[in-house]
């Protein structure tokens, strides 16, 4: 074994921790973010491992930054990452429930998730900002990881994390009441639920993170049948004596598209005062 550097200039080139690499493995997808937490990189760009070619594929503009990137496992290769604001300023800068997901295909950026911030909101948009967008194994949605806006804006603590789902069920395109509303081409729902300040020694949560796809097509369940989509995530529970204690979730999901857009005892784009709430029978486990 040898090892082969592929890049010389003197910056970063920070890989994400999941699905680098194009599907034909001749190219790493990478940002350009500076060490540390700084949220920086102006570019994301990909380098190929047989001869060092580099090409920017996407670049931010009007002040706003990107990074985070991950690869469609299909060709031609989609990129998608996260997108800071435009024009920021001091009430909307980057942070975790100010930016969005974008799919980068031959230059072009389109939002994945809708954001609608004005009540009443819209079934299939976010409130937030999303993060780490990671396609399914067959390319035909993402995951991601979410802070809520209207949440941080009543209190910053009712503002946790939870993990979603963006879905090509169809365009969300709220309407347009404040300037940093915006549509998406996916229609997107938490699968988790969060609590404030969680029961000690119950299954209850305050944060989900670090979710996965389960199985290239799913897994078997014990009865023999298959359950075709699954995530499993990381849930931040307390113990008996309040101890944080972070355990493994799954949560089964629909495998109809239009199942996603039917909500259980919540509303799916949730309230002035509560999350957004995950789609009829899904439930955490």
């Amino acid at each position: 074994m040898r090892e082969k550097q592929l890049t010389f200039a003197e910056r970063h080139h920070q890989l994400t921790n999941i699905n680098v690499w194009t599907a034909d493995s001749q190219w790493l997808a990478f940002d350009v973010r500076p060490s540390g937490a700084s949220f920086t990189s102006l570019t994301i760009e990909r380098v190929n491992v047989a001869t060092g070619a580099l090409e920017v594929l996407y670049q931010a503009r009007d002040g706003a930054h990107v990074g985070v990137v991950t690869v469609s496992p299909d060709l031609p290769p989609r990129y998608v990452c996260i997108h800071g604001p435009e024009h920021p300023d001091a009430h909307w800068h980057y942070d975790f429930h100010h930016r969005r997901g974008v799919i980068v295909q031959d230059g072009y950026a389109e939002n994945l998730d809708a954001c609608d911030i004005t009540a009443p909101f819209t079934p299939g948009a976010l409130r937030g900002g999303s993060h780490v967008h990671v396609f399914s194994p067959d390319g035909s949605r993402l995951s991601f990881t979410y802070n809520d806006h209207v949440m941080h804006e009543r209190d910053a603590r009712d503002d946790l994390r939870n993990v979603g789902v963006a879905l090509p069920l169809y365009p969300v395109c709220p309407p347009k009441q404040h300037p940093r509303e915006y549509d998406g081409s996916h229609f997107c729902v938490l699968v988790s639920e969060t609590t404030r300040d969680p029961q000690s020694g119950s299954d209850a949560i305050d944060r989900a993170y670090e979710e996965c796809w389960i199985g290239d097509r799913g897994y078997q369940k014990a009865d023999g049948s298959w359950q075709r989509w699954a995530i499993a995530f990381i849930g931040d529970t307390r113990s008996a004596q309040g101890e944080k204690v972070p355990e493994i979730f799954i949560v089964d999901l629909p495998e109809a598209l239009s199942d996603y857009a039917k909500a259980g005892d919540a509303p799916l784009e949730g309230t002035e005062t509560r999350l957004p709430a995950p789609p009829a029978g899904v439930k955490q486990r």
